[in-house]
């Protein structure tokens, strides 16, 4: 039974640490409830898409997919040759996903094959590939985009003609929250009140994709893929074609992160051109695994629980630097520290549970051959 409560506490250290982190800084800057409730929903529905992307290649056993800013720049490019041609509203995002969707399946075809060369070191090799990618996307954007493409909104070039701006406003924003709302008034002391609204349509496509992802795992590509997940070389033997099955995974994965940049892009209402993806993989993955899932188990609710968890502290921890030490600076440092301590320490547990399971392995055989010999003699 204490073994058991043991390795319950291992598994969801994170999340508890995260849990503990969280309150001693609501503890410390005490802000308002209504702030705090406004703040993360809009934040929850800004980022959870994007999570929820990574769920499949960790079913597949890719580990968690650091090639997701492939699908980002994948969204980006459509965002802006919906804008270039005047496309507004919900068209202006269906064009841009439109545009994007087979972009992302050729960077994810292109990146799954990669990664099949890399088997057993996806997650560095995903790194370095959207670090490669990056570079073919600045590129593109700086002297392809003018020159070779035509751009028909001179507004969106720099002022030698050629080439996308470092920023752009964009005129689809808020199109999908918009769509729908739901309009709440929080009443505060002094007859003073905090209006959010609750984007119903974007809360709507979040469901369907989990919706989606509960269908996928029922499929029979769904199992295969949790098959190749379990074991490779046995799915091998088995006839599964694991190398396709493997690349499936990573194409899926991208395409859904092209549309969880729209949805990102479309709140935010700006569009950092060469620099919007750059941390999206670490902010992703670092959500997921403060949710409790590690780089060969996730679901839905780690995703859920983990975006929630890690903006809160991205909302509280500016407040309890500013209350502790008058300078809200220091909450930021602390906020960027966590963001990449998280993902280091989730990945030396796994790494630990990992080798603790094969060694646990390795003694059970050794004990199973020593009780088959005494028996024979």
């Amino acid at each position: 039974m204490n073994k058991d409560f043991s390795k319950q506490i291992r598994r969801f250290m994170v999340p508890i640490l995260f849990m503990v982190i969280c309150g001693i800084g609501l503890i410390i800057a005490k802000p308002p409830v209504a702030s705090i409730t406004s703040e993360l929903a809009t934040r929850m529905v800004r980022n959870t898409f994007f999570v929820l992307s990574l769920l499949i290649p960790i079913m597949a056993g890719m580990g968690i997919n650091f090639g997701i800013p492939l699908g980002a720049m994948s969204g980006q490019i459509g965002l802006i040759f919906a804008q270039d041609w005047g496309l507004t509203g919900a068209t202006g995002l269906l064009v841009a996903a439109l545009v994007g969707t087979p972009i992302a399946v050729l960077l994810g075809q292109f990146s799954g094959m990669v990664l099949n060369r890399a088997k057993g070191r996806e997650m560095i090799t995903s790194m370095m590939l959207a670090f490669f990618i990056q570079g073919w996307y600045q590129l593109f954007l700086l002297f392809f985009c003018g020159t070779i493409i035509p751009i028909r909104t001179k507004e969106m070039l720099l002022s030698q003609g050629y080439g996308i701006k470092n920023a752009l406003t964009l005129v689809s924003r808020g199109s999908l929250d918009n769509m729908l709302k739901l309009r709440i008034d929080f009443p505060l002391a002094g007859g003073q009140a905090i209006r959010f609204d609750i984007p119903i349509a974007t809360i709507i496509v979040i469901a369907i994709l989990c919706v989606f992802i509960l269908w996928f795992k029922n499929t029979k590509l769904g199992h295969d893929m949790k098959a190749v997940g379990q074991d490779q070389v046995v799915s091998t033997n088995a006839g599964m074609y694991s190398d396709k099955i493997r690349v499936q995974s990573i194409i899926i994965s991208t395409v859904l992160a092209c549309y969880g940049q729209i949805i990102y892009l479309q709140n935010i209402g700006t569009l950092s051109t060469y620099g919007g993806q750059d941390q999206a993989a670490l902010y992703a993955a670092a959500s997921l695994l403060v949710g409790g899932a590690s780089v060969s188990k996730a679901s839905i609710p780690n995703a859920i629980l983990g975006t929630a968890l890690f903006h809160i502290m991205f909302i509280v921890m500016p407040q309890a630097g500013k209350a502790l030490t008058g300078d809200a600076m220091i909450g930021e440092y602390f906020r960027t520290f966590l963001s990449y301590a998280v993902v280091t320490i989730a990945l030396i547990m796994h790494a630990y549970e990992r080798a603790k399971e094969v060694e646990d392995a390795r003694l059970r055989v050794r004990t199973d051959r020593e009780e088959n010999k005494a028996k024979s003699s």
